[in-house]
């Protein structure tokens, strides 16, 4: 099927960041950081984002592609150790690409089920490369079969339900004001992460400053959207509630309610309330103030994204009961079957399906993103890379309309494309 394979090293839509020196204080300074990195492999705290694009090309010479990509804060939440691209070749080019040739190309499903089993020296390939040749295999199959990545996967999982636009999360980075404004404006579904990464600066000691910040955030929606407007406000706090309330159950559920009353009429999801440092620990904490919320009548979703790096790491928070919605870290997954299955588990166990990723990634890995979106009908997709909007919605919003549109005209039961 394939008669030859290349890479290109390439940049990724944002910058890898020291999370541990972040969170420790590490001072802004313009667009960098000063400060001493504290984990492994940073030469600073925030470095330029690297890509790898692998390249396939078939036997009728149509070309097939996907990018290696990493998440922003690589090495952290028990997370593989930064991807550096120079380094990371020579496994495609010893390891991966010879398996490419030797594999008999039946099934997408099982060459990167293979392609996960794969190791050197005893260690597993770094999820990037899985995550990127995996992309490039599923495009290969889409080539061959002259179809859309969407109807390989359906046709490979055997999924038949209707297909409809997926809601699409954009992430306001540090801009969480002016970004807000662009996301209101693109009638964005779900808004606007807010990147609450350090107590002192974002959510203050009590939380006083994410209160303040919600309730500029609400009026702005009043402001700048419609009568027909009503986005879902999902913040990402980096486990700074935690923090700032000592690990008080009673304070932190409390803290939330008051966050619920604020955004109200507005569903409010908080992601990462604690972040434990263990999965273990992570789960157990999460079970108790998911029931602690139950228990109170308080409708706040909890989403995890922490520690929760493998689809067996998804399938344990979803047995605890241990959260509402899963933020499936594609990059972080490895090979993209394992996303595809994920969002596949959370739908059987009536489990938000957030298609998350990165900043970090490319516009061709967040492209390969809107098909598995699409095909498994996720709860919603998150739009990447980058950090300033107006790309990344761009990319995912247009690729998901252009597919739609390819579907619906093909026969496929596609509602209000």
């Amino acid at each position: 099927m394939i008669k030859d394979a290349l890479y290109s090293i390439g940049l990724s839509g944002f910058y890898f960041d020291d999370q541990r020196a972040i969170k420790a204080g590490a001072k802004e300074d313009g667009f960098a950081y000063r400060g001493v990195p504290l984990t492994s492999g940073y030469e600073s705290v925030r470095q330029k984002g690297e890509s790898i694009s692998v390249i396939l090309i078939l036997d009728d010479d149509q070309i097939a592609f996907g990018d290696c990509a990493a998440i922003q804060y690589s090495g952290a939440g028990g997370r593989e150790p930064l991807f550096k691209a120079k380094e990371l070749v020579k496994d495609l080019e010893n390891v991966v690409f010879p398996f490419l040739f030797q594999e008999k190309w039946e099934s997408f499903r099982f060459i990167c089920q293979k392609l996960e089993t794969l190791s050197i020296n005893g260690r597993k390939l770094h999820t990037a490369l899985r995550y990127g040749v995996s992309q490039a295999i599923l495009d290969a199959f889409s080539k061959y079969y002259k179809k859309t990545m969407t109807e390989i996967i359906r046709d490979e999982y055997l999924l038949n339900f209707d297909i409809k636009k997926i809601p699409i999360f954009a992430q306001s980075g540090d801009e969480r004001y002016i970004n807000v404004d662009k996301m209101i404006l693109k009638r964005v579904d779900v808004l606007p992460h807010a990147l609450i990464n350090n107590v002192e600066t974002k959510l203050g000691w009590r939380g006083e400053k994410l209160i303040e910040y919600l309730g500029w955030l609400k009026e702005r929606v009043k402001i700048l959207g419609d009568e027909n407007y009503h986005p879902i406000f999902h913040i990402d706090v980096y486990g700074t509630i935690g923090i700032a309330f000592q690990y008080n159950i009673d304070e932190i559920v409390e803290y939330m309610e008051k966050l619920e009353k604020i955004c109200y009429p507005y569903k409010l999801r908080i992601e990462g309330p604690v972040d434990m440092e263990s999965k273990e620990l992570q789960i157990d904490f999460l079970s108790k103030i998911k029931r602690k919320l139950k228990e109170r009548g308080i409708n706040v979703d909890i989403v995890a994204d922490e520690w929760c790096n493998s689809l067996d790491d998804i399938k344990d928070f979803i047995k605890a009961e241990a959260v509402d919605m899963i933020q499936i870290k594609t990059p972080v997954l490895g090979s993209i079957h394992n996303s595809i299955e994920a969002v596949l588990y959370c739908r059987e166990n009536n489990i938000g399906a957030y298609l998350g990723g990165s900043c970090n990634e490319t516009d061709r890995s967040a492209q390969v993103s809107v098909h598995i979106a699409l095909a498994t009908q996720a709860d919603q997709i998150l739009a990447k890379p980058g950090m300033g909007v107006d790309e990344g919605l761009m990319i995912v919003y247009n690729e998901m309309m252009r597919t739609l549109k390819i579907l619906k005209k093909k026969g496929l039961n596609v509602i209000d494309a």
